[in-house]
């Protein structure tokens, strides 16, 4: 008979004690460094998002740009992001200056080469037809962001333990070819 499973507390304690927080691997894969893309103008929200995914248990890099058309840059390697890294994910605020969330995502899911990239919107907006929009554009996900701040801070840390702890990220691919890169 195998001895019983370890209670959470328990497995978190020993994976504390193995890795630092903010150096476990992502699955899959022991050596990449998590790439995230952070679409949002608000730069109270930008620094709780940073602390949150900081204090996740996945090594990653967070990469942050103001609106829309930055957005559509970073991601087509363009402008200013020509050495940019393909994202892993992609955490989405719709009400954005001179491009909005809604456009860039009908963009990105348009696109063959970045359509495979999840995209978590996380907004204010509680309007269902945003809600539907964003569904129909085959978004992963959609939170409402909550005001109070310690209840921004824990859904960033339930989005950093779901796609990055739990989820299987699809491999970035080459640009073009689709040929998985490093």
């Amino acid at each position: 008979m195998s001895a019983p499973a370890p209670a959470e507390g328990e497995r978190a304690a020993t994976l504390d004690r193995v890795l630092p927080r903010s150096q476990t691997p992502a699955h899959g894969d022991e050596a990449r460094l998590v790439q995230i893309l952070l679409v949002e103008d608000n730069p109270a929200d930008i620094e709780l998002t940073r602390q949150a995914l900081t204090e996740g248990r996945v090594a990653n890099e967070v990469h942050v740009v103001g609106d829309g058309e930055e957005a559509m840059e970073f991601l087509r390697q363009q402008g200013n992001h020509t050495g940019a890294p393909r994202p892993d994910l992609v955490l989405l605020d719709l009400n954005l200056p001179r491009k909005d969330g809604r456009q860039v995502l009908v963009e990105l899911k348009g696109d063959e080469d970045l359509c495979t990239i999840p995209v978590v919107v996380l907004t204010t907006s509680a309007v269902d037809e945003d809600i539907l929009h964003a569904y129909r554009q085959h978004v992963n996900s959609y939170i409402r962001k909550p005001v109070r701040l310690d209840e921004l801070i824990r859904v960033v840390c339930s989005i950093d333990e779901y796609w990055l702890g739990i989820v299987a990220l699809p491999p970035r691919l080459a640009r073009p070819g689709g040929q998985p890169q490093a």
